[in-house]
């Protein structure tokens, strides 16, 4: 969708009459009606079923039948709604489970593909991963004695994925290729079956971290031949603050790749007690410790919202509403200052907009405090607003990009401090 008009406010109008997704936002709970909330990309909305859901798990599951839960289906809630996630993701049933947090899953698979590669002694990635995925990286270096080497290659823009570099950077003595699919900063979104190819070629693995893409763009595991990938819940899907992390393995690979943190629930027969750990068949070897089962049970409503409103449904809303966000950039807040930092290319861009300002802190501190508007800010001058399309309106956009113009032209954020809080 290009925007053809600078009637922002009527093309927000006609465009929420005729979005098909629009009923999905009743689904939500929204206690302030003037409150416009951009930051699904870091925790989404909660569900109105979540709730409702939480209760029975709450006064029933766990009140009324105790113990008895665990045989009644909370054992096998890692891989009941890790199967629901892989409908999202492009996984075949058993190749997605739900366990633990984004980064113990991604050490898991990362020290998993590194053995499976022995004599390798290369891992790829970008300086534009979250920074969180590098820290484990190079605690896994660490843990396999040093027998690796991280190369980082550097983004020429700090916006745009180095995919040609990234190609060049690939080689024979690579055992692992991993990256975000879609960057948390800009929303520059790789094109994962061709970067995983090109891995394959040289004999490397790949790991996928999906925690910027699950829920808001489309990911097709099986066609992209993807080796491993990870991802968070509590973003687009809605999961819940802290809410367990999935983690994919590829069918072919599963009976080969063993869990670096053998646990007892990843083990053939858990309530057996032997004293030599044997890794369950399949996915199942990837769980460690015991699953946490009320997070579990609040994961499923909004996924199953996911599946209803579809993919491809979500994405193209997604499309339109970041392509309505860039035209109110260009004609609003580019005069003011602000740098566009996501790619212009719709096939390569995520769910949220960045842009950049000198004061972009000071700004959100104000859009907060006054405007009822929560964005997100990035060191060191980004402001990123993320649409979550079955609960974002075109009305909203145009009125938080509306408020955002009076904070500036008015300078309104000047009262407050440069200094910024611990959680950003």
């Amino acid at each position: 969708m290009r925007v053809q008009t600078e009637d922002f406010r009527a093309l927000a109008r006609q465009l929420d009459e005729e979005d098909e997704l629009a009923r999905f936002e009743q689904e939500f709970v929204r206690d302030d009606s003037e409150l416009i909330y951009l930051l699904g990309n870091s925790l989404g909305r909660l569900p109105r079923a979540t709730a409702q859901r939480m209760e029975r798990a709450v006064r029933e599951e766990w009140g009324e039948r105790l113990i008895r839960g665990w045989n009644e289906g909370w054992i096998g809630l890692p891989q009941q709604v890790g199967n629901r996630i892989g409908e999202l993701v492009g996984a075949r049933p058993g190749e997605v489970i739900v366990a633990d947090s984004t980064s113990a899953n991604l050490y898991k698979v990362i020290v998993a593909a590194l053995r499976l590669r022995p004599g390798r002694t290369k891992i790829v990635s970008d300086d534009l991963n979250f920074p969180s995925d590098l820290y484990i990286l190079q605690g896994a270096v660490a843990s396999t004695g040093g027998q690796h080497r991280l190369e980082i290659v550097p983004s020429a823009d700090g916006i745009h994925g180095p995919a040609e570099a990234l190609a060049e950077a690939v080689d024979e003595e690579t055992a692992l290729l991993t990256l975000s699919h879609t960057l948390f900063k800009s929303a520059y979104t790789y094109d994962m079956g061709a970067l995983t190819r090109l891995a394959h070629e040289k004999g490397a693995l790949v790991v996928w971290d999906l925690s910027h893409s699950v829920g808001a763009v489309p990911v097709d595991l099986a066609r992209a031949g993807a080796d491993f990938a990870v991802g968070c819940t509590y973003k687009y899907l809605s999961g819940g603050p802290g809410a367990p992390a999935f983690l994919y393995v590829r069918e072919g690979l599963q009976a080969e790749a063993r869990n670096p943190l053998s646990g007892w629930m990843g083990q053939e027969e858990p309530f057996a007690f032997g004293l030599d750990y044997q890794p369950a068949p399949g996915v199942r070897r990837f769980l460690t410790g015991t699953p946490a089962v009320l997070s579990l049970a609040a994961i499923e409503p909004g996924v199953a919202l996911l599946l209803e409103a579809g993919v491809e449904r979500v994405r193209a809303k997604s499309v339109r509403q970041t392509e309505y966000l860039i035209a109110l950039w260009e004609h609003r807040l580019a005069p003011l200052g602000f740098e566009l930092r996501s790619p212009r290319e719709s096939a390569r861009r995520g769910s949220h907009i960045a842009v950049g300002h000198p004061e972009a802190w000071r700004i959100a501190q104000a859009l907060k405090a006054e405007m009822k508007v929560i964005p997100d800010f990035r060191q060191p001058d980004n402001l990123r607003f993320a649409v979550a399309p079955l609960y974002t309106s075109f009305g909203e956009l145009y009125e938080a990009m509306a408020r955002l113009q009076k904070v500036v032209e008015q300078k309104m954020y000047e009262k407050y401090p440069a200094e910024t809080t611990a959680v950003t």
